[in-house]
């Protein structure tokens, strides 16, 4: 799943004593005991998005009874993609069976069983948006023996059919290591397949409980075996506590099993509940990311404080165009 996040509520008179990170010469350094203040810098503040273009996808999605994770997870670019026309759809939700601490979309352990209208739906909202590039996402459903993999494949195979020339990307949980349902999704040949990293090792524990990072790295393993020809992509979210170190190990580690698009953004707590934010990283760090990665091989980096898993997802054309791959 996608990072799924809301801007920060209005700062609290006493804001919580945390450990926040300061920034030296690119370089994440922890100091204790030092309190964060918890209003927005400037640069993780969003321009008024165009409400008539906004108005219009969002008639669409409600005509349809369709679930964005663009609104269920409150995401901050939700203004800018709407008046561009895109929308990354959340498909067998809109609940999860997983509780994850730091998303923004709701938990329940026996969510409502599948829609078989799902797939036709979300086709026809794709032809009426007359989108060049659809990201297709869901909520974990560990309730069922598949993860979903069979849902993944009608929304698929019902956009093939309305809008042949539209490219999908399919931002996929880890199936709970069900390899066999991973090669079913990627048997419907979708152009690029993303599941996020989320964070670092040492952190996974508390930020995903139920999510195991090795298993994420045999997730693209697989991917890149049985399906060579189709684009993998990640996501980290940073400002949870990690280290410069942290990050670019996880990145290598990434590289290490081929995958080919990383995006990097600003963990943004959605409400006092969640995990708090321990340090909003400068722009010019997400730069110094962005470089690194370039650097050892990735072949695009979306590093920014507002940057999520499907933020500019469509300039993947481009990349098929410089980057074609062939294989299976």
């Amino acid at each position: 799943m996608g990072s799924f996040t809301r801007p920060l509520p209005a700062p609290s008179r006493h804001p919580a004593r945390t450990q926040p990170v300061r920034i030296v010469s690119n370089v994440l350094t922890l100091r204790s005991h030092v309190t964060l203040k918890q209003s927005k810098p400037d640069w993780l503040r969003v321009k008024a998005p165009q409400w008539e273009r906004v108005g219009n996808v969002k008639e669409v999605l409600r005509d349809l009874g369709l679930n964005t994770v663009c609104e269920e997870a409150s995401c901050p670019n939700i203004g800018e993609c709407f008046s561009h026309g895109t929308a990354t759809f959340l498909i067998m939700g809109p609940a999860c069976t997983r509780a994850c601490p730091y998303c923004d979309i709701d938990f329940e352990k026996k969510p409502q069983p599948l829609d078989p209208t799902e797939g036709d739906r979300l086709a026809e909202a794709v032809r009426r948006m007359g989108l060049n590039h659809v990201v297709i996402t869901s909520v974990n459903r560990d309730d069922l023996p598949d993860g979903g993999a069979s849902q993944f494949v009608k929304c698929i195979d019902a956009v093939r059919q309305r809008s042949p020339n539209t490219t999908i990307e399919v931002l996929i949980p880890d199936l709970c290591g069900n390899w066999e349902a991973l090669a079913i999704i990627l048997a419907a040949r979708p152009e690029v397949l993303n599941h996020n990293t989320e964070t670092i090792p040492r952190l996974y524990r508390r930020v995903r409980p139920q999510g195991d990072y090795e298993r994420t790295l045999e997730l693209f393993r697989r991917s890149r075996a049985i399906a060579p020809q189709v684009y993998t992509k990640s996501g980290i979210m940073v400002g949870l506590g990690e280290t410069d170190a942290e990050v670019q190990q996880v990145m290598r580690d990434l590289r290490g099993v081929d995958c080919d698009i990383l995006t990097i953004g600003q963990y943004l707590q959605p409400s006092p509940k969640h995990l708090a934010v321990q340090a909003f990283i400068t722009p010019e760090q997400f730069d110094a990311w962005r470089d690194f990665g370039e650097g050892i091989g990735f072949l695009q980096v979306v590093s920014s404080p507002l940057t999520r898993s499907s933020y500019h997802a469509e300039q993947v054309r481009g990349l098929m165009q410089q980057h074609p791959k062939s294989g299976g």
